[in-house]
């Protein structure tokens, strides 16, 4: 099995599990609970003399409580407004709730300081979820049901990833900029999702920011393209050049690393053998996104291939598998749909 998604770099975390948490009685969005200096910083991640992850001073537990109250909030109101259709002012609506540490009549007291919650286009991205069978109560079930899960290799990009307890959804931390960007291309995200739903492409789900002690945390939630129920055998991210597309050595030292082109031609000089139906349905999705990237002039971006060896799989993998949701099915699953002749995520993808 091969999962494989065009990704803008940087925009799809590594897998893994891990992270750790700090035992306190209190928490503060905004600091990290110490004026000592911080022992490592890459970007605004770093880590405490504790050892917990922080970032821009929050500590990684205050922001995730931050995040998980904001959602249940957010998506709570959302469902009291009715169904309609996604007008062009929805891309650009913010909506923001203010959450003081002894609660008010809209928010539960935390034990967190005082933040504020901010909720990009929340009419916009509920219609993405919807889209794809993701119902507003799945979705506060995964994100807010159980506490949020550090990935502990999160690369060199300086942002924080969690992956929910389900395994079914990514959080990422972004910059000012690349939230500010996915915000502009909303209208063109929406178009296309409308008329190649079958897109390789990201699927993102929601856009926020958590506002405390002067600073902005901006996240984005995103599918999990490649879940840690199903060991990927091999990763490889392709550019489609040569050129310094080797993994480094510090790569390769990983339990699981990802490699690059010039490795897959060395590994698979025969490339991956598909299906005649399958591969067309690839090529055409990969073809269709690039022309939409190229339209949104971006270029900096990637293939991310996931190959699981179901001969190298034990059997707890096997059973692991099948006990998934197949709404969330892998980005080569859905090609194979579009292979066989199924309508977009119809009765049978459900």
């Amino acid at each position: 099995m091969a999962s494989a998604g065009p990704v803008p770099s940087g925009s799809v975390g590594p897998t893994g599990s891990g992270g750790t948490r700090k035992a306190a009685s209190s928490e503060v969005p905004g600091s990290s609970g110490t004026s000592q200096t911080m022992k490592k910083t890459i970007g605004h991640r770093g880590v405490d003399p504790t050892g917990e992850t922080t970032y821009k001073k929050t500590t990684s537990s205050a922001l995730k409580g931050a995040i998980q109250l904001g959602i249940t909030h957010t998506v709570g109101s959302l469902s009291q407004k009715a169904e309609r259709d996604v007008l062009m002012q929805d891309f650009v609506v913010v909506e923001s709730i203010f959450f003081p540490s002894e609660g008010s009549n809209l928010t539960p007291a935390h034990r967190y300081s005082d933040f504020r919650f901010k909720t990009y286009a929340p009419i916009a991205f509920r219609y993405f979820r919807e889209l794809y069978g993701i119902r507003p109560d799945d979705y506060l079930y995964s994100l807010c049901n159980e506490s949020l899960i550090e990935l502990s290799n999160s690369g060199a990009s300086g942002s924080v990833f969690y992956v929910s307890s389900d395994d079914e959804f990514i959080i990422k931390t972004v910059q000012h900029k690349e939230a500010e960007f996915l915000q502009k291309l909303l209208p063109g995200y929406f178009m296309n999702l409308n008329q190649n739903k079958r897109t390789l492409l990201p699927k993102f789900y929601g856009l926020y920011c958590v506002q405390a002690g002067g600073k902005n945390i901006r996240i984005v939630v995103m599918n999990n393209l490649l879940p840690r129920s199903v060991h990927m055998h091999l990763k490889y991210d392709m550019k489609g050049s040569t050129y310094k597309r080797r993994a480094s050595a510090k790569e390769r030292d990983k339990a699981s690393p990802t490699y690059k082109d010039l490795d897959f031609i060395q590994d698979l000089p025969d490339g991956l053998l598909m299906e005649p139906d399958n591969y067309n349905a690839l090529t055409k999705t990969i073809q269709r996104d690039c022309l939409l990237l190229q339209s949104f002039k971006i270029m900096d971006y990637s293939l991310l291939v996931g190959i699981h060896n179901v001969d190298q799989a034990g059997e707890s993998d096997q059973c692991i598998r099948r006990g998934q949701k197949a709404l969330f099915s892998t980005a080569m699953e859905s090609i194979q749909g579009e292979a066989r002749g199924k309508g977009p995520l119809d009765s049978a993808d459900q």
